[in-house]
């Protein structure tokens, strides 16, 4: 039987988490929905200019005591704070799902991900240190010194709630600097979870806070002169048009992780059981909602054969895809977010099919829903065939469960298609051949390259990656690159007389 315990219960007001105080926005209140029962589980606020600039001057408050505290100190909070992330790894996981919609094994995965950067954060004494070097000349020695920064604003996409807000923040505090994470105000739930385990760690006031809300949070973050630097996670509009030049506008330092429409290229050698497994979670996992997402797959060369007999795999596999409600552990897919994300995505089919593809599997309507739920977010998945390269489906990210099937009569034109598009964020290769696998990730322009791998998520001590209309700045969150920015280099350079 099923266990679809929920972890969010009576509809409780997310707060504010400043200074170490939970705080009840000042701001409009808005619903927290349930995409799967369309039920409201929860309510926020959408804080003020005021509550923004409260959180920074606290934030700004606790920084030189926080600065001050040794690296190995500031890394004992962050060991308490993953020994209660794993007691509540269940928990956690499950709120995912119920404000989100994805299935229990993503949001497990998700939590996983998450634990793994403050687990490489905790190696702050070893990850920060400098460099020395003696007698540059006669008697003068130089070092280098990484030191902290100040304040930093995180903003967190409704995609990942748990995870992504944690590939910049256990970063930011173990070097020393101070937090105001703002979570998206669709999925909340999961940063108020959080914080209350920061809170339980024993972290000094001041040092992460969480701020709820929208475009007034944003902005109070992009204009505010306390604040040293941003790390985004969200659509390439807003990177590129919003984040990135009005953080060049003030002179703080950014991340602005952007969109995809990764691409897929089978070769003929490829194994075709293992890669439709490998596409199915790429392309169908977290219902298409993932920057890692596989959006078209390009099948190299002229058999017919071959095509038709792995065309013929994928939609077997894709019709068997179980959907409903994330909580039941049976269930593969989950719904959309929202009604209005729905929409956007029938209308991105709706325009693949007018431009000349055709449908081999329609999800338009989501058949056999496990359980008794309104269809109101779910979909099917769908599979268009005869897509070419200058498609709005092609060139646009859609972001829901899709799949377009593209021919490229050779490798060369394979990757002339993955570079021309306007996004470079993770495409991957399915071959036997380490030549053709080589060629690939050398002359592909993206940011994170699969070898016979559908997810192309880097582990939490490599930098999430991420190239040109997928990315805007220079350093990337995760790992030493996290390090890096969230650190200026100090060179000092002596000479005793």
């Amino acid at each position: 039987m099923a266990i679809l315990e929920e972890p969010i219960k009576d509809v409780p007001m997310i707060k504010n988490y400043v200074d170490g105080e939970w705080v009840v926005s000042k701001g409009e209140i808005i619903e927290v929905v349930n995409p799967v029962k369309g039920e409201t589980i929860a309510k926020v606020g959408i804080s003020t200019k005021e509550e923004i600039d409260d959180a920074v001057k606290a934030a700004q408050e606790a920084y030189p005591d926080w600065r001050a505290t040794p690296p190995v100190a500031r890394a004992r909070y962050l060991f308490r704070l993953k020994e209660l992330l794993e007691e509540h790894f269940e928990e956690v996981s499950r709120v995912q799902t119920q404000e989100h919609g994805k299935t229990i094994d993503e949001s497990r995965g998700e939590t996983r991900r998450g634990i793994e950067n403050v687990e490489v954060a905790c190696g702050i004494p070893t990850l920060m240190m400098g460099e020395f070097s003696e007698d540059i000349a006669s008697g003068i020695d130089e070092y280098l010194i990484r030191v902290p920064l100040g304040v930093f604003g995180i903003i967190g996409p409704f995609n990942f709630p748990f995870m992504i807000p944690l590939w910049s923040a256990p970063y930011a505090v173990a070097t020393g600097n101070t937090v105001v994470v703002k979570p998206s105000s669709e999925v909340p739930c999961s940063q108020a979870k959080i914080a209350e385990l920061v809170d339980e760690a024993g972290f000094p006031p001041g040092v992460w806070n969480v701020v709820n809300g929208g475009r007034t949070v944003v902005n109070g973050m992009l204009d505010h002169p306390e604040i040293e630097g941003i790390t985004f996670v969200g659509s390439t509009p807003t990177a590129k048009d919003v984040i990135y030049p009005r953080c060049g506008a003030t002179g703080k330092r950014v991340i602005a992780q952007g969109g995809a429409a990764n691409f897929m290229v089978i070769m003929p050698d490829a194994n075709i059981r293992g890669t439709v497994l490998a596409l199915m979670t790429s392309f169908f996992g977290n219902a298409g909602q993932r920057c890692l997402a596989g959006q078209n797959i390009i099948i190299v060369g002229n058999d017919d054969k071959f095509y038709n007999k792995f065309m013929d795999a994928v939609t077997a596999t894709t019709k068997g895809i179980i959907i409903g409600n994330g909580l039941d552990e049976s269930v593969q897919m989950g719904p959309v977010k929202d009604a209005g994300k729905k929409e956007k995505i029938l209308g991105y089919i709706e325009s693949g099919l007018k431009e000349g593809a055709t449908l081999r599997l329609d999800g338009r309507k989501a058949e056999k829903i496990v359980g008794d739920y309104p269809d109101t977010c779910f979909l099917g998945a769908t599979i268009m065939e005869n897509v070419t390269r200058d498609m709005k489906i092609v060139t646009e990210e859609i972001f829901g469960p899709t799949m377009g099937v593209m021919k490229a009569k050779d490798l060369d034109e394979a990757i002339e298609i993955c570079n021309e598009n306007p996004f470079h964020n993770a495409d991957a290769i399915f071959t036997q051949n380490g030549k053709d696998a080589r060629k690939f990730q050398y002359e592909c322009n993206c940011g994170n390259v699969g070898i016979n791998v559908g997810i192309v998520a880097p582990m939490a001590f490599y930098p999430f990656s991420g190239m040109s209309g997928s990315f805007y700045g220079t350093l990337h969150t995760q790992g030493k690159e996290a390090v890096r920015f969230f650190t200026e280099s100090k060179v000092c350079i002596q000479r005793w007389l």
